[in-house]
């Protein structure tokens, strides 16, 4: 049984995985991707293609670069394969709702556009930093996090053991010592502008709930499972409060992943 047999996610990546020269093959090779950077215009797709990767890794250029390259890959592979359940891992969840016809993928981009801009002034507001920790589980960290002063907390459930906890500076120091003495193999501190993914990031989610409500969103076509719940979504007033709530909360990617599986999906295409 070939994919396109099978019962299809398509699942997109967030900050973190752009390369230089993403795209730029993809782009080469499919009419239907170059009309995806063709729309974006000259600037993001350069930065894709080109860099440099000063430039790329900013976040008011990654997440709307990122957006381009996953729905570009998207136009390509839906050429052939149609999703029965779509997902994105925090800014890939805009692509994941651009594949399941939400928002075309102009609206999607200006909104991406809007968040990135958001989160970076935030963080500059108000300073902080991410970290993965691999080898303690989800609710040994949440424990650990409610005993150190000041904000930390999970923002991205990745898998079982591999968590990135999010929060004030020195509340990231004082938890990776209480990490290591629980028994973390390792807690890497991340190249990140800000704390992602925590109530440090509550000025930007503010904005982003009057960006949602400007931007045209349609019923989607296929369910979308939310970062914020890991439920299947397609109604639009649901798909605003959620992008909103992704701001400021956990990305529960594992429980995402199991409940595409749990919805009878066999393949996943990822972007």
């Amino acid at each position: 049984m070939g994919i396109l047999d099978k019962k299809t996610a398509f699942v997109f990546p967030g900050q973190g995985s752009q390369t230089v020269g993403m795209g730029k093959d993809l782009a080469a090779n499919s009419p239907a991707a170059r009309a995806v950077f063709d729309m974006a215009g000259e600037r993001i797709a350069g930065l894709c293609f080109e860099g440099p990767a000063k430039e790329l890794n900013r976040t008011v250029n990654t997440q709307p670069a990122l957006y381009t390259v996953c729905c570009a890959a998207c136009a390509a592979v839906g050429e052939f394969v149609r999703p029965m359940v779509c997902a994105g891992h925090s800014a890939g969840e805009y692509a994941a709702l651009y594949a399941a016809g939400a928002f075309s993928f102009e609206d999607g981009l200006a909104l991406i556009q809007k968040r990135a801009e958001l989160m970076d002034q935030c963080a500059a507001a108000h300073p902080g930093g991410m970290a993965a920790v691999i080898g303690l589980a989800p609710e040994v960290l949440a424990e650990i996090n409610g005993r150190v002063k000041g904000i930390c907390v999970n923002a991205n459930i990745n898998s079982p053991a591999q968590i990135v906890v999010s929060g004030e500076k020195a509340a990231l120091e004082e938890a990776a010592a209480l990490y290591k003495e629980a028994g973390a193999r390792r807690v890497v501190p991340l190249n990140v502008s800000g704390a992602f993914h925590s109530p440090l990031m509550e000025q930007a989610k503010e904005g982003l709930e009057k960006a949602l409500q400007l931007t045209r969103i349609a019923e989607c076509s296929v369910p979308v499972v939310a970062n914020a719940d890991a439920l299947p979504e397609t109604d639009p007033g649901t798909v605003r409060a959620n992008l909103a709530r992704q701001l400021t909360g956990s990305v529960r990617w594992v429980e995402s992943v199991n409940r595409m599986i749990e919805m009878g999906a066999e393949a996943f295409v990822e972007a």
